[in-house]
């Protein structure tokens, strides 16, 4: 059982669907807001805190992916899950560039979703918990708590989702060594994959941009084995 009353934004046209989760959820401890389209979420997420939103794609009104970037423009920290019946590549793909961390697939069991919320939650509390809330390396300063990196001026030059820092916390505590694929998939998604791999390769991508402030700093791909973060 949840211990405290984790604030859970819910979004889905299907009501019916809706209904089955707010109640499974509600009967583990959290506190479920139930929207049924874009619009009236985005609402109650301007007016209320919330620690984790679990969206449908496809609504009316505003769709989740629009929603998403919405909210991202908000707020970085929060963990966003989709709730989403499609399967093709490029739309899951599109939604972890907009700011999504994770996808699950209808029809689910309850029990896959709560797994995926807790890791979620886990990690967020233990980011705040963690005696190491930083690392610097060369001219970057990357500030896991707040969800930043910064330059050797303390000036902002990224803000990162949770999994883009849950994924460079690791890279960065493991510099200079060779990574398995196999291994950071399971250590981060939780899960070796097709999709999870796909989504590995979406937030490298997004990782480089924010490492470009410092050139001695080179995310590397390790062609069938993995990456490895090379630093000074």
């Amino acid at each position: 059982m949840v211990q405290h009353k984790v604030r859970v934004l819910l979004v889905d046209d299907d009501v019916q669907l809706a209904w089955v989760i707010k109640k499974n959820l509600e009967d583990e401890g959290y506190k479920v807001v139930y929207c049924c389209d874009g619009e009236m979420a985005w609402r109650k997420f301007q007016r209320e805190t919330f620690d984790i939103c679990l969206l449908d794609i496809a609504m009316p009104k505003k769709d989740g992916l629009a929603l998403t970037q919405e909210i991202r423009r908000r707020n970085m920290i929060i963990p966003i899950l989709f709730l989403t019946s499609r399967t093709l590549e490029e739309d899951r793909l599109e939604g972890f560039r907009i700011g999504g961390d994770d996808y699950i697939t209808k029809p689910f069991s309850m029990r896959e979703l709560l797994l995926r919320m807790k890791v979620f939650l886990r990690r967020n509390v233990t980011w705040r918990s963690d005696n190491v809330t930083s690392h610097t390396v060369g001219k970057l300063t990357f500030k896991y708590e707040l969800l930043e990196v910064v330059d050797d001026q303390q000036q902002k030059i990224g803000v990162l989702t949770p999994r883009e820092t849950m994924l460079l916390k690791y890279l960065v505590e493991n510099a200079n060594k060779i990574l398995k694929r196999s291994d950071i998939l399971l250590n981060i998604w939780g899960k070796e994959d097709f999709f999870s791999r796909r989504s590995m390769d979406v937030f490298i991508t997004k990782l480089r941009k924010h490492l470009r402030a410092d050139p001695n700093i080179h995310l590397e791909t390790l062609h069938n084995v993995g990456f490895r973060l090379n630093v000074p």
